[in-house]
């Protein structure tokens, strides 16, 4: 089983830099929304009070992992080399959608979790590079084997 953590290491009121873990080898800086201290245990109800649409992280806890196509997604250069598959974190309460995928800023989160290099504040960079090493070197070879994945999210 492919197991990634990823720590949010320095939250922010626009946004939160995080530290992603691949069976606890550090890989690469993570790009999201602001954490604002949602849990996976809450009920829908308690998420609908605090998240703000487009603009709030998801809950912290544990999700599995799978690679499908993502029809908004499957025709980006960066999406090809898989078939249009990219990854889907699943069943997340109060969300639908959420995708580890190339992005800079919050801007471009909607929620997602971005993988890059933070080497300006509020910004990954190197986004498309750091993805597709995810995927070649982790991701995509344990979808091809049929191995379980998770995402475990945590402060």
């Amino acid at each position: 089983m492919i197991k990634l953590s990823l720590i949010r290491a320095y939250p922010k009121e626009k946004y939160t830099v995080g530290l992603l873990y691949v069976d606890r080898k550090y890989f690469s800086a993570t790009m999201e929304d602001p954490d604002r201290g949602l849990l996976q245990s809450m009920s829908p109800e308690e998420i609908r009070k605090i998240k703000i649409p487009g603009k709030t992280a998801i809950p912290r806890g544990t999700y599995r992992l799978s690679l499908t196509v993502s029809a908004k997604f499957k025709n980006r250069t960066w999406a090809k080399p898989y078939g249009g598959l990219v990854p889907l974190v699943e069943d997340v309460p109060g969300y639908s959608g959420i995708r580890i995928h190339p992005g800079n800023t919050a801007d471009d989160s909607a929620g997602c979790i971005l993988p890059g290099h933070n080497l300006q504040p509020g910004k990954v960079l190197h986004s498309v590079a750091t993805y597709r090493r995810l995927m070649d070197e982790v991701l995509y070879p344990a979808h091809l084997r049929g191995e379980e994945m998770s995402i475990t999210i945590k402060l």
